[in-house]
């Protein structure tokens, strides 16, 4: 079997190569992805390697664009759920006593929410604030993408759950060690201790989970997006497009071109995301047991 170095490498290898495609792929294909200048339902050939869907688009450059729009999804709601679950485990953990209890109860009071509802709720009621408030800042190329804004930002919200769980029981074991006990002896500061000298000994831990989120908030993306209630058209992300192939597997034709580009490149980042994370978490965990192999 392949070692946690060897599956990192291949898994950072895959995930270089899809990111590549994203970014080069769109600026690459001779057509735009809202071109419907060709025949409906063409099957794959020379001029259009994936064929064309049922607006005559270009399938393999909507795969590409939708790329970007599914991997940014993940990044930011990755990025989003980072920094709102290390401040508040790293606070809750350190303060400890009612104010760690209070705070936990609150997180598992969310745990109770169905969240994919609340990321529904927060784009349906904010999505016309959001598009003022850009107006009044002056930003008014990126009203239209105030939709896609609050999906990223609703989905990171939704997974700070786990990362704070996680942060929080780290510290509560950091905060009795020598090192922290010794600068509290000297006096520094609680805020310099959290985020001086507690986080640089999570970062491992974070990485790990970091690395975990992203696939998660991109599979949620998907799901929305599957429903309708994501992305909207003509942009297209990797659940709208398995969407729109789904409405064309059926008994009379199968137009299987639809589903394949989209979900070949879902499956295959997901997958070197979720090994990534496991081999990261093998090399930075010492009580697991370790990935066998030379």
């Amino acid at each position: 079997m392949l070692s946690a170095r060897h599956i990192i490498i291949v898994s950072v290898a895959l995930l270089a190569l899809v990111l590549l495609a994203a970014w080069i792929g769109p600026l690459a294909s001779p057509y735009a992805y809202d071109d419907t200048g060709f025949a409906p339902l063409q099957s794959p050939d020379s001029q259009h390697w994936l064929g064309t869907d049922a607006n005559g688009r270009d399938v393999l450059t909507r795969v590409f664009h939708g790329a970007r729009i599914s991997l940014l999804a993940g990044m930011v709601g990755a990025l989003v759920s980072l920094s709102v679950g290390v401040c508040y485990g790293t606070v809750s953990g350190y303060l400890g006593g009612n104010v760690d209890a209070v705070m936990m109860r609150f997180v598992d009071v969310l745990y109770s929410l169905p969240r994919l509802i609340i990321v529904i709720l927060l784009i349906s009621v904010l999505d016309e604030s959001c598009k003022n408030f850009l107006d009044h800042l002056g930003l008014k190329f990126f009203q239209e993408y105030s939709r896609l804004l609050l999906l990223f930002a609703g989905l990171g919200l939704v997974e700070w759950l786990t990362m704070a769980r996680i942060v929080r029981g780290q510290v509560l074991t950091l905060k009795e060690r020598p090192f922290i006990q010794a600068a509290q002896v000297l006096g520094q500061t609680r805020p310099r201790i959290m985020f001086r000298h507690l986080l640089p000994n999570l970062s491992g831990i974070i990485l790990v989970y970091l690395t975990l989120t992203i696939p998660a908030v991109i599979l949620e993306e998907s799901f929305l997006s599957f429903l309708g209630l994501g992305v909207q058209a003509p942009q297209a992300s990797w659940g709208t497009l398995l969407s729109e192939g789904a409405g064309f597997i059926n008994p009379i034709s199968i137009a299987w071109w639809l589903l394949a580009g989209a979900g070949a490149c879902m499956a295959l980042t997901l997958l070197a995301l979720n090994f990534l994370g496991d081999a990261l978490r093998d090399r930075f965990d010492p009580t697991r047991p370790k990935i066998t192999g030379g």
